[in-house]
């Protein structure tokens, strides 16, 4: 417990203070945000989504939608109901502490505290595992006791005795007992968002609730290093290999309990006061390129609302954090988790006076050499917001896909060459089927296919980077991705991704494929692949169109060596809504020898200045 000694030499700091920085008493709070006029349309949006859960009845968590993962591999049917519960806790809760008069959200928080504490297991089914001897504490079984412990400390004198004692007795007895006695975890020495969140939130509700400081620093002395673990996930550059959302959710839930301990501790314990810290906290205003268009590579939804809570408390923290736009943020019923910590947060972090960057995201371009990754921002003159962005890497990232090589091209925020992000997820998909999935597989990235072959999964198959360059008026990366296919298939592919910034933005590919003459001769085809969610358009010999609201992408090729096909793809999204797409393969027309060097070229024009480009 070395980095715990003498931190708790004046009274530990207890309360609303931990959260807001100063003694406030709850009224002074509630006052407070009723008269922002900033705050105004959040808390109309919570009372909407309280006033629509008062007409429905608490969902019901039977048997029989708890075992459907374990017996069919489907989650969505329990986590639904599961998720619909904590948005009633969540809203509820707000709306307990903005109107407390209101005797139909107090009685409505009472009966869902006692719902919540009720259930079998705060544990999803798919986290679940009735073989193990110890209790499971998972990611919502964590953030539900950090939930229970911060709505007990704003209902204050509000909550009935029975429900203040239940909380404790059920966070004591699923959450602090089992994390002290029947640890370790796997996730304490994950170097993913798992460590963040269920420690992060132990750590939270631990602060809250915990009077006695022994206990308190056993249960601290075993989240640092779970911190550790987290922060080890990343590299110096900052990245979230995850993709965006795992950003906001595992540094999310690594910020509120860093930002509960310093308050706690005086300062004495800062894990802000860390350079790969600041670089993390920095990628938010590097991964989107344009309003609420995220790069969405991994498992990641392509738009994101933005928690203004969280990124106020980082631009606190960091004079170079960018703050983003009002407009922005997340809706307060865009999360489908109902998680507890951003939505408070978000209500009562208030951003600074100077506001955000209301002209959208700067100009800039980052090579990020941990990642491997490219992101590049320009604007056009005349008006219009282009973005580029492609990545190296391994084939074992978290949330992995194979996708080495891959790329995307968007202007003002609409995906022209497109990443699918992320699939429904069910047993399989996070099992021995994960690559057969289109989002997962390298079948589903732009990347190519070499005799009907695809990139493998693995830490040994990744790509090398051979240059990285950003610039003023260009930037380039240039790949070695031979290593992300079968060994033997070919001696050698190197993919150059040239993009000219100036005028309107030009993506210049360039693959040279080559083959020793031992090598695999079934091997010798080539398909180059394109993602897009805009139906291609074969114009003339050599060009396709894509045309979105604005700009036309024309793709130019060398029609003696490629043959375009267009074919429309139907999968599944995340949400289990049906989504459609298209892939456009460009197939070798004649046999191949020992090389082939193949160049597509990607230039944007205004949708009004088609006719003149064409001539």
């Amino acid at each position: 417990m070395a980095r715990l000694q003498g931190v708790w030499e004046s009274p530990r700091k207890r309360g609303l203070s931990l959260l807001l920085l100063e003694d406030a008493p709850i009224g002074d709070l509630r006052e407070k945000l009723l008269a922002d006029a900033g705050r105004t349309r959040l808390i109309e949006e919570i009372r909407a989504e309280g006033d629509r859960m008062l007409q429905e009845s608490d969902p019901d968590l039977p048997f029989s939608l708890f075992r459907l993962y374990r017996d069919t591999g489907e989650r969505l049917a329990y986590e639904r109901a599961y998720f619909e519960r904590r948005k009633r806790l969540a809203a509820f809760a707000l709306l307990a502490l903005l109107e407390p008069g209101d005797e139909r959200y107090k009685q409505a928080l009472h009966n869902t505290i006692w719902s919540v504490c009720n259930e079998f297991t705060w544990c999803l089914p798919a986290h679940f595992d009735e073989q193990k001897q110890q209790t499971e504490i998972d990611l919502f079984a964590a953030e539900t006791g950090f939930a229970l412990s911060e709505a007990l400390l704003l209902a204050g004198e509000e909550l009935p005795c029975l429900l203040k004692s239940r909380i404790r007795t059920e966070v004591e007895k699923r959450i602090f007992q089992p994390f002290l006695m029947e640890g370790p975890y796997g996730w304490e020495r994950a170097e993913h968002n798992w460590s963040a969140v269920c420690a992060g939130s132990i750590g939270a509700a631990a602060l809250h609730l915990m009077d006695d400081e022994e206990r308190l620093a056993a249960i601290l002395d075993k989240v640092l290093p779970a911190m550790d673990c987290f922060l080890a996930g990343y590299g110096d550059d900052g990245v979230c290999a995850e993709g965006y959302l795992y950003w906001q959710y595992g540094f999310g839930y690594f910020v509120y309990f860093a930002q509960l301990l310093k308050a706690s501790t005086s300062g004495k314990l800062d894990l802000f006061r860390s350079d790969k810290v600041k670089a993390i906290a920095l990628f938010q205003q590097k991964c989107f390129t344009d309003g609420n268009t995220v790069v969405n590579f991994s498992d990641s939804l392509p738009e994101s609302g933005i928690f203004l809570g969280l990124s106020a408390c980082l631009q606190q923290e960091y004079a170079e954090f960018t703050m983003p736009a009002e407009r922005l943020r997340a809706p307060y019923e865009a999360d489908h988790c109902g998680r507890w910590a951003p939505a408070l947060r978000n209500l009562i972090w208030s951003a600074p006076p100077s506001g955000g960057q209301e002209d959208g995201w700067p100009e800039e371009a980052y090579y990020l050499p941990d990642a491997k990754w490219l992101l590049s921002r320009a604007r056009a003159q005349g008006g219009g917001s282009f973005s580029f962005a492609a990545k190296g890497g391994h084939n074992d990232e978290p949330h992995n896909h194979n996708d080495l090589g891959h790329f995307v091209l968007h202007a003002d925020g609409e995906a022209y060459l497109a990443d699918l992000g992320s699939g429904m997820y069910t047993a399989d998909y996070f099992g021995e089927g994960r690559y057969s999935y289109w989002c997962n597989g390298s079948h589903g990235h732009s990347v190519p296919v070499i005799g009907d072959e695809h990139q493998l999964a693995g830490k040994a198959f990744s790509a090398t980077v051979l240059e990285a360059m950003t610039g003023e008026a260009e930037d380039r990366l240039t790949l070695e991705l031979s290593g992300a296919y079968r060994r033997g298939l070919m001696s050698g592919l190197k993919r150059q991704l040239h993009w000219k910034k100036k005028a309107l933005p030009c993506l210049t590919l360039t693959d040279a494929f080559s083959w020793s003459a031992e090598g695999d001769m079934e091997g010798r085809s080539v398909v180059e692949r394109f993602i897009t969610l805009l139906e291609p358009t074969v114009t003339t010999e050599g060009r396709v169109s894509l045309q979105g609201e604005r700009w036309e992408l024309m793709i130019s090729y060398d029609s003696s060596l490629w043959q375009p096909i267009v074919a429309g793809r139907v999968d599944t999204d995340h949400f289990g809504r049906e989504r459609r797409w298209f892939t456009l393969d460009f197939t070798t027309i004649h046999d191949i020898r020992d090389s082939l060097t193949g160049q597509f070229v990607f230039q944007f024009s205004r949708l009004m200045e088609r006719g003149k480009a064409d001539e």
